[in-house]
């Protein structure tokens, strides 16, 4: 903890936490002044000023720990710093009448809300009543004022202290938060990424595989596609890296029909259109790859389509495979991919096709504000 050392050393304040009590110290000149000018036994003067040393260090350690992080209030010193300082002016007069300035000042740090102001108002009587009974209120009427003053405050000061302490750590908690965040977007761009990728990698290489003897020239040409393909992955999870990667819905296409035919999966596109807005046309460029993915993988359809209506309010992006439907297996794609839809106010849905297959439709806002882009 900030200002606090554990173990066998205990605790030990820093300076940062007595910089807070060293302002008040400058009271401390007139009891030295007293010690030294008054004529008082020696053994008064020996005990007086023993006890004004024990009564200064045990004030600094009240605010050392009332100011670190994570410590337990320091009740204990509290009350030896009040059982010194009253006994002090007490016994000692006028000049040592100040000392209750430090004790109102170790209690405005110290003590919870409720108890603060009858503790400083009890030390402010005590200061007012030492100094009149030698005749002087009028002069130094200053000194109970300042016990009341200083713990308004040192009582400021501490709410300051505090907030600036859950600030502090809710900045903390903003920055993890962050990370977190930045880290699950990395993990779903590599799903979607590598994904597709590899999926087209492995169905290509087993067509490959089947095609070497009866075809050659063909298994070579696949076996091109194949290191095109990994090629490909390569510069995209670099970019997904460099975060820079943004997949648009003619490039997936692209990729979703090369990937379909290599399986003698049939692929129905939509004629091309106006262009999309970017954000829009990116987070459907990932629709059509998640669905491509899931059609090689769990699918087993024989022909897929894909259906884009755009309106004056939103994209709706279709599409429809004619495999297993809804016993294929789900995975994280089909999560990942909603909360690139939701990222731009979208909307995703998918489930068993009427009579057979698989149906998965993103609708989409048509203009996504430059504040809400997809996010990479």
């Amino acid at each position: 903890m900030p200002g606090v050392e554990h173990g066998s050393r205990g605790w030990r304040p820093r300076w940062g936490e007595l910089a807070w009590a060293s302002p008040w110290l400058l009271f401390q000149l007139f009891p030295l002044a007293d010690l030294v000018t008054e004529p008082r036994p020696v053994a008064v003067r020996i005990v007086a000023g023993a006890a004004l040393v024990v009564f200064t260090v045990v004030y600094l350690m009240v605010f050392g720990r009332a100011f670190a992080r994570g410590c337990a209030p320091a009740y204990r010193e509290l009350a030896l710093v009040a059982v010194l300082g009253v006994g002090l002016a007490v016994t000692m007069g006028t000049a040592w009448a100040g000392l209750m300035i430090y004790l109102s000042a170790a209690v405005a740090v110290t003590l919870p809300q409720r108890w603060v102001w009858p503790a400083v108002l009890a030390a402010t009587a005590v200061c007012a009543s030492v100094i009149a009974r030698e005749g002087l209120l009028e002069d130094v009427f200053i000194l109970p004022v300042m016990c009341v003053l200083t713990a308004f405050a040192l009582r400021g000061t501490r709410a300051l202290v505090s907030l600036n302490a859950e600030l502090s750590e809710a900045r903390d908690e903003l920055a993890r938060s962050a990370v977190a965040e930045e880290r699950m977007r990395f993990a779903r761009d590599l799903h979607d990424l590598l994904g597709h990728s590899l999926s087209l990698i492995a169905l290509k290489s087993e067509l490959a595989g089947r095609l070497a003897e009866r075809d050659p020239v063909r298994a070579r040409q696949e076996m091109a596609d194949v290191e095109a393909a990994a090629r490909g992955a390569l510069a995209e999870v670099r970019d997904a890296v460099s975060g820079y990667r943004q997949v648009s819905l003619a490039q997936a296409l692209a990729e979703a029909r090369s990937a379909l035919s290599a399986a003698g999966i049939t692929l129905r596109v939509p004629a091309p259109g106006e262009p999309l807005p970017g954000a829009v046309d990116a987070v459907l460029g990932w629709v059509v790859r998640e669905a491509t993915t899931n059609v090689l993988r769990h699918s087993g359809a024989r022909s897929v389509a894909v259906d884009l209506v755009t309106g004056a309010d939103a994209v709706t992006l279709t599409v429809t495979d004619d495999g297993r439907g809804g016993t294929a297996p789900r995975g994280a794609g089909l999560a990942g991919l909603a909360e690139r839809v939701a990222a731009v106010g979208g909307r995703l849905e998918s489930g068993p096709a009427a009579g057979r297959g698989f149906v998965l439709t993103a609708v989409v806002p048509a203009r996504v504000p430059a504040a809400e882009a997809v996010p990479r």
